[in-house]
């Protein structure tokens, strides 16, 4: 039962953090939520969470959210039961969501003005309890007072390896099977990689980076860069001749153009052979790179003793995301780094930036470049339940392994929202906790774009006037109401489903940001206002408009229930 004057009493809507702060309510020990009363929390024997983007209230037949200065908009709605006959305009529905909820709360995703924040790492991160954060503290304080200021202090363990998708030596792990072409390190001893010792002979350390450009077949090596750690000597710098046809140098990214690739005389194999060399020395020497791991996959190299400053300094918003290296070297070195605009990166500049950056590190302790406010997994907070560890399941498109389902005690990784159903039914049985997304609602109405990576040109967002229509949207909206059906009779009896999606539109902020982001670079490449068309530049009222669409899609909706006996 939602607690309503709890809810009249708050500034703003339910919050993500809200709703992950009832799951492990529900889930675990942990205190129960203010907004909502849950009787006889400790019968409950399952949760599962079922993020839904697409869901909004027109489809389910709500009113719309209230914007007269005298109305709440966070108070829960109630939800209509599905009409017997829908006119032939109307949206089909979720008939299920009808009948098996009674209300609907209105939720908030995070953000700041400009920008909505991840709904999934606001669902998955939150604030460690007291007694955790003082336990860190005491052992933060105790390791720093004993630490040696050795740069072998920041290397990668073999599970942080792992979980990073760093590519194993063979006599590191068997996780990584080497396909044709691929090469290790060769040691003296194996003993001695892991853990490096902190006294004694330092080891040579290099810092590395690589760019990359795309043939008819795949990306390839470019170019690669290595820094001497002690000296700040380049000792190696070399554009690596294409084995097939360019067909992109993505030189936005790269910095290659192909002026400068046409000069390569050295193959992929010449590099590769050479850099292996450089690193078989004895002590194994140690590369020290921004999310490495990519760099490694380019050269095809497995090395077991690696620092990565993705890992070794923090995000503001802490993990599992991984701060840039041109918001690093700006926030810790006081230097802009990858501003030449369409010149694309520099590798010795961003080697250089990894190399001041462990410098700081190593010079200022542990607790350099990390954020004071401790974050945590909910699968770090379910483990420590009193009732003992609670199993927990993310079934999700993609690869959750490597992401937000990281500390989770089984990950399932599915290609369509049947899969994920079919994931959970089978999962439910022997795990607590499951998380599942279904995205096929949200796809359908045209809301998921792919996201831009540094190796590709950025997507251009669906304009937010394209609609499906109501028969178009049809298909996916009864294909969901018969996932959710088939999915809740599978449940136990005594199981939560939480219900939530997230939020609302995006596709109008996500215009405006890229408007908003390709006039600041204009600006920031030399270009005068005056020259830019009018459709180029950004208004006073443009930011206005985006501080709208911004909270507009912001906007999302839960639904609780309990399955009975």
């Amino acid at each position: 039962m939602y607690a309503k004057s709890e809810i009249l009493r708050r500034r703003e809507a339910v919050g993500i953090s809200d709703i992950r702060e009832l799951v492990l309510h529900l889930a675990t020990d942990a205190p129960p939520a203010s907004w909502v009363r849950v009787e006889n929390p400790r019968s409950v024997t399952k949760v599962v969470a079922l993020l839904i983007p697409g869901l909004t209230p027109d489809i389910l037949g709500l009113p719309p959210l209230p914007t007269s200065a005298t109305s709440n908009p966070n108070v829960p709605l109630a939800v209509p039961l599905p009409p017997a006959q829908l006119p032939e305009d109307a949206p089909p529905g979720v008939p299920f969501i009808s009948s098996t909820f009674t209300y609907a709360c209105p939720t908030r995703a995070p953000g700041d003005q400009t920008r909505m924040y991840s709904v999934l790492n606001a669902f998955f991160q939150g604030p460690v309890t007291g007694e955790e954060r003082k336990r860190r503290q005491a052992e933060r304080v105790t390791s720093e007072r004993a630490q040696t200021k050795s740069p072998l202090r920041y290397l990668l363990t073999k599970e942080q390896m792992i979980e990073n998708g760093y590519p194993m030596p063979s006599y590191l792990a068997e996780t990584f099977e080497k396909p044709s072409g691929w090469v290790e390190t060769k040691v003296d001893s194996t003993e001695d990689v892991l853990p490096a010792p902190l006294t004694g002979e330092l080891p040579r350390i290099y810092a590395m980076d690589c760019e990359m450009c795309m043939t008819d077949d795949s990306k390839q090596l470019a170019r690669v860069c290595l820094i001497d750690y002690t000296s700040g000597i380049v000792i190696y710098d070399q554009l690596v001749k294409p084995e097939k046809p360019v067909v992109d140098y993505l030189t936005r990214w790269s910095g290659i153009t192909a002026e400068a690739l046409s000069k390569a005389t050295v193959t992929f194999n010449e590099v590769q052979s050479h850099i292996l060399s450089v690193l078989s020395a004895t002590p194994t020497p140690v590369l020290l790179g921004h999310s490495l791991e990519s760099d490694l996959n380019a050269l095809k190299i497995c090395h077991p003793r690696c620092i990565d400053t993705a890992l070794v300094f923090h995000h503001p918003r802490g993990r599992p995301l991984k701060p840039g290296l041109a918001w690093l070297t700006k926030k810790w070195c006081g230097r802009e780094i990858q501003n030449r605009g369409e010149g694309g990166h520099d590798p010795e500049e961003d080697a250089r930036a990894c190399l001041d950056l462990l410098k700081k590190k190593v010079e200022n302790g542990l607790g350099f470049g990390e954020f004071k406010v401790d974050t945590e997994s909910i699968f770090e907070r379910m483990s420590r339940a009193r009732q003992g560890t609670v199993r927990s399941a993310v079934v999700d498109h993609g690869n959750p392994s490597a992401w937000h389902g990281q500390k989770a005690t089984s990950c399932i990784a599915c290609q369509t929202d049947d899969e994920v159903v079919d994931g959970l039914i089978n999962a439910v049985g022997s795990h607590q906790f499951l998380f599942g997304r279904l995205t096929a609602l949200a796809d359908a109405r045209g809301w998921i774009t792919s996201k831009s990576t540094n190796d590709g040109p950025e997507p251009t967002p669906a304009p937010p006037t394209v609609n499906p229509s109501p028969a178009e949207l049809s298909p996916t909206l009864a294909a969901l109401d018969g996932q959710l059906r088939t999915l809740y009779a599978a449940l136990p009896a005594r199981t939560a489903l939480v219900i939530f999606t997230g939020h609302a539109d995006p596709r109008r902020m996500s215009e405006l940001n890229a408007r908003k982001a390709a006039f600041e670079g204009a600006l920031k490449m030399g270009k005068n206002v005056e020259d830019l068309e009018a459709g180029c530049r950004w208004t006073t009222a443009d930011g206005r408009e985006l501080e709208e669409e911004v909270e507009k899609a912001k906007r999302g909706l839960l639904f609780l229930g309990v399955k009975s006996a």
